[in-house]
């Protein structure tokens, strides 16, 4: 269920910016394109964020292990 609400949701957006290329006429690809581009920025910066914090969570717990181990 939790798949259709999100799918919904991103059609939605989809739609609207269809709709904002189709009402800035000539311009409508320019825009369409930057804010696609800026989505993909964002989505990017955020796997990044979660990549780098699921990497320094390991680390860590790593770290401890090693600390246990030794004790």
């Amino acid at each position: 269920m939790i798949g259709f609400v999100k799918f919904v949701a991103f059609s939605a957006i989809g739609s609207f910016c269809l709709l904002l290329a189709v009402v800035a006429s000539d311009q409508g690809p320019w825009y369409f394109a930057w804010l696609l581009g800026t989505m993909m920025i964002i989505l990017l910066s955020v796997a990044g964020g979660v990549m780098f914090e699921t990497q320094f969570a390991e680390k860590k717990e790593q770290s401890n292990r090693e600390k246990e181990d030794k004790a």
